[in-house]
């Protein structure tokens, strides 16, 4: 995929990683990992992508930049950095189902608590 459409969605399990084995390690665009950035891992969106992550669990949603390439473990669509984790509220949660669409350039990047 070389750009993502405006009406692309995917919905899936999301997990994340960062536990210390990532940490000084480079993504797949090259830039150092960071548990703390809000970014995500998937197998194929452009590099670079912003999408909005919505929990169906905890009905939080949070803007990642897609950085790195995976996951490659079971069913996972997405594998979110530790800030992302925090901010959708799954942190003690393995995985969770999550709705993915693409941000278009003039929506802002903020996280959503339910409402």
């Amino acid at each position: 995929m070389t750009h993502v459409p405006a009406h692309w969605r995917q919905q899936g399990l999301a997990s994340w990683y960062g536990t210390g084995r990532q940490l000084g390690h480079a993504t797949a665009s090259g830039e150092m990992f960071d548990p703390g950035a809000l970014t995500a891992a998937h197998r194929q969106l452009p590099l670079g992508s912003r999408i909005m992550v919505h929990s169906r669990r905890t009905g939080r949603s949070v803007v990642v930049r897609i950085n790195d390439r995976g996951p490659y473990h079971g069913a996972r669509i997405i594998d979110l950095s530790l800030e992302a984790v925090r901010q959708l509220g799954m942190l003690g949660m393995g995985t969770t189902l999550v709705d993915l669409r693409p941000m278009r350039d003039d929506e802002e990047e903020v996280a959503s608590m339910p409402r």
